[in-house]
């Protein structure tokens, strides 16, 4: 009998069945990466070639079962829609500025413009390119962020909180409009280029910004269209929520994703309870407290005391509780990873 390679074993677990290990992944990493390997984002942006041996060489190197193309690089469909970018020495690209003020605008916009934009036509084919080396053992999938938060970029944040409360239905056109991106976004790799994993992250749906009732709202909705969407298409959705959402965990399952993944805020103990064996859930270790400042004992004793109460019963992935930091020890990765490839599940 083989041993269950990480491609298995977050499969089977998003399919609600038994594994041999805990499955075990970062939560994007493309700062990390892009760090570690000694490039820029900037440099990255347009070479799908660089981009993909680096997904590749550091795939080797994390042993996170899942890989993510894109990571990083979540504002580029506004950018290819007309949003400015401003490149950093470290870290990921920020937009300059909201390109909506108004409904008038969102009218304007022409979504077809991301399949000619150079930046996502290149990490497509790096999604391509690296799935096609090492996409028999690893999940290899494509990141963006979910529709509340692609809203919020065209938007600006400040606007889309206010809007939230003043202009609804302003809200209501801009989360209709970012879902239909984020189709347009993924749509050509679906079933013929083997996409089955899909990470949305979506920081500013966080249990630290809006209340559960604006969760049920606006988030629940946009989100449960892209993933029936994605699921008819033969793709699980995976949904990263920053902030502490313990209030509002009863939720996730109406949003139809396949897994949520829980920032390290939230209580993992309730999670079990609430969504152990409705949906499957990931997280949480701290990527700051424990994994950046953490020696690997530490970060080995948290990821043990997560799946002690977590993750024992399957239906669990471990993954920190958000992206983490450039800095990270190799050693505290390395740590995090073992903990869950040794720990059997019976």
């Amino acid at each position: 009998m083989h041993a269950m390679t990480p491609k298995e074993a977050i499969l089977k677990t998003l399919n609600g069945e038994r594994t041999e290990r805990v499955p075990v992944a970062l939560v994007g990493g493309g700062m990390w990466s892009s760090h570690h390997y000694g490039v820029t984002f900037e440099e990255l942006s347009g070479n799908a070639s660089l981009m993909s041996d680096m997904l590749v060489k550091m795939s080797n190197t994390l042993r996170s079962d899942i890989v993510y193309a894109g990571s990083g690089y979540p504002n580029f469909p506004v950018a290819a829609l007309g949003g400015r970018i401003k490149f950093r020495e470290i870290g990921t690209p920020d937009l300059e500025g909201p390109l909506i003020t108004s409904e008038e605008d969102l009218e304007q916009l022409d979504i077809s413009r991301i399949d000619k934009d150079p930046v996502i036509t290149a990490i497509r084919r790096a999604y391509d390119m690296t799935r096609l080396q090492i996409g028999a053992e690893y999940v290899v999938t494509m990141t963006s962020w979910a529709p509340f938060t692609l809203a919020a970029r065209f938007m600006g944040e400040e606007v889309m909180m206010k809007a939230v409360f003043k202009k609804p239905a302003f809200v209501e056109k801009a989360l209709e409009l970012a879902t239909q991106v984020l189709i347009r976004f993924y749509a050509p790799l679906l079933r013929d280029r083997g996409l089955d994993v899909i990470l949305l992250g979506d920081p500013t749906a966080s249990g630290d910004l809006i209340s559960k009732i604006q969760f049920a709202k606006f988030v629940v909705p946009h989100l449960k269209k892209f993933t029936d969407w994605a699921r008819d298409r033969g793709a699980y959705t995976i949904v990263h929520i920053c902030g502490n959402t313990t209030d509002r965990l009863e939720l996730f399952p109406l949003t139809g994703a396949g897994c949520i993944s829980l920032d390290h805020k939230t209580d993992m103990a309730k999670a079990k309870e609430v969504l152990h064996g409705t949906m499957c859930f990931a997280g949480n270790v701290d990527p700051v407290k424990i994994l950046l400042q953490g020696s690997p004992k530490d970060v080995g004793d948290a990821c043990k005391r997560v799946i002690e109460t977590a993750g024992t019963d399957g239906g669990f992935i471990l993954m920190p509780g958000c992206d983490i930091p450039p800095t990270v020890p190799y050693e505290n990765i390395r740590a995090f990873i073992q903990v869950a490839r040794d720990w059997k599940l019976k």
